[in-house]
């Protein structure tokens, strides 16, 4: 059985469909301590097994913020600020994958789930950081701009 989600910033430049195999409560739910997603109250998820695909309204009000090892692009809409999913690309689209910020899906209310904890990244080398990006986050089926 898969779950369909739906998500978007706040004005709807960004949207998203997050299939899943689980159901919303049994997604795992993290809580980074970095200062992006402290400032942005990030809580995030993904499925290695499920697919994302992400649409841009209006590729001039997209925000490809990138910090740190600066090996993710966090998907910030310029009018109206929210941080919607962070996206690693690879060689080939079949690389590409995302963490969802789950607080921008329609169904955010439905992760019930305590976060898996507060985790902390500091210290990971860049390569260490993109074998678990590839090996956790959700595989992106399209990203679409315009």
């Amino acid at each position: 059985m898969t779950t369909i989600m739906s998500g978007s910033c706040h004005c709807g430049n960004l949207t998203l469909s997050f299939e899943s195999r689980w159901p919303p409560e049994e997604l795992p739910v993290w809580t980074c301590e970095c200062s992006f997603c402290r400032l942005h109250g990030a809580r995030t998820t993904s499925d290695p097994e499920g697919r994302v695909s992400i649409h841009v309204k209006e590729p001039g009000q997209l925000s490809r913020y990138r910090f740190g090892l600066a090996i993710a692009d966090f998907l910030v809409c310029r009018r109206c600020g929210v941080y919607v999913a962070a996206l690693i690309s690879g060689a080939s689209p079949e690389e590409r994958r995302a963490t969802i910020n789950l607080t921008t899906l329609a169904e955010a209310n439905r992760f019930t789930r305590a976060p898996s904890s507060i985790v902390s990244y500091m210290g990971e080398s860049a390569a260490a950081r993109l074998e678990r990006r590839k090996r956790n986050w959700t595989p992106v089926a399209e990203f679409r701009e315009g």
